[in-house]
């Protein structure tokens, strides 16, 4: 812990971009994953919510920074229904970028906006169930892309290394990539990645600095993007969200904490610390 009560960055670069937020968190950004950094992973992800203590600890630091960013791979409008994110006095300043920032949805006006979805969703859609038959998994349909959990199979870890090639060789036919996760493979149009999102809004905003906190490897591009803003000279900051199942991102962050509990700490400390 560093003498202000806040876990100590294990990086020359993240001191760095924890004191570059302290001292001017008006032009600070924090941007944050939703599963797994938000939100308890669960068996099923349409009952996901986030941590019980989130918004409270979101509403008292998002006045005092420049911007709160969500960036999920999940549709906008499901994160802020499952984060219980809209009309909430505090969070103005809330932007979530769903869809791996193919989505947006502003708190001020409380819509979303998007392109046109890519026609390759519909036809991988249309193929998976002969595809997965008798594998034990689950597909969630995000209307912008689909996700084939194996968390409920038999041997979640040897399905998930089993579709891999096939649900890749599905994805390459019809245009678009597939995403590991967490005992999930997503199947989603190319171009976009939480690295992308993340840049391109604290460009926006011109951010003065950049927190940043995930769990899995969906956020690997949004680490790449902090270092890339680091050399360009804004500070930036690496949570992880720490869990057994992935640990590309613990080997990475400035700051590793305790699942979503411990981000929620984190994010109420820095908000009593800024005052």
């Amino acid at each position: 812990m560093n003498a202000n009560g806040l876990p100590a960055p294990v990086t020359k670069a993240g001191e760095d971009g924890l004191a570059a937020l302290l001292a001017d968190p008006g032009k600070a950004l924090v941007a944050l994953d939703f599963d797994g950094t938000l939100a308890p992973i669960v068996a099923d992800p349409e009952l996901a919510r986030a941590h019980p203590e989130a918004l409270g600890a979101l509403v008292a630091l998002a006045p005092k920074v420049a911007a709160v960013a969500v960036i999920t791979g999940r549709p906008a409008e499901v994160a802020v229904r499952n984060g219980g994110f809209a009309d909430v006095p505090g969070l103005e300043h809330l932007v979530v970028l769903g869809h791996y920032g193919a989505e947006r949805w502003d708190a001020r006006s409380g819509k979303v906006t998007a392109p046109d979805p890519h026609p390759g969703v519909d036809a991988v859609r249309a193929e998976l169930p002969g595809l997965l038959e008798g594998s034990g998994t689950w597909v969630e349909d995000k209307g912008r892309a689909v996700a084939v959990h194996t968390r409920r199979a038999a041997d979640p870890q040897a399905a998930f290394e089993a579709l891999r090639e096939p649900l890749t060789g599905l994805a390459t036919r019809h245009g678009l990539i597939v995403e590991p996760g967490r005992m999930v493979l997503e199947l989603r149009p190319p171009g976009m990645d939480k690295g992308v999102a993340l840049t391109g809004f604290a460009r926006e905003i011109g951010a003065g600095s950049v927190l940043y906190g995930g769990d899995d490897l969906g956020d690997l591009p949004a680490y790449s993007a902090v270092d890339t803003l680091r050399t360009s000279g804004t500070p930036g900051l690496l949570v992880c969200s720490g869990s057994d199942e992935v640990t590309e991102l613990s080997e990475r962050a400035d700051v590793v904490v305790d699942g979503p509990e411990g981000v929620v700490e984190l994010l109420a400390s820095l908000a009593n610390l800024i005052g």
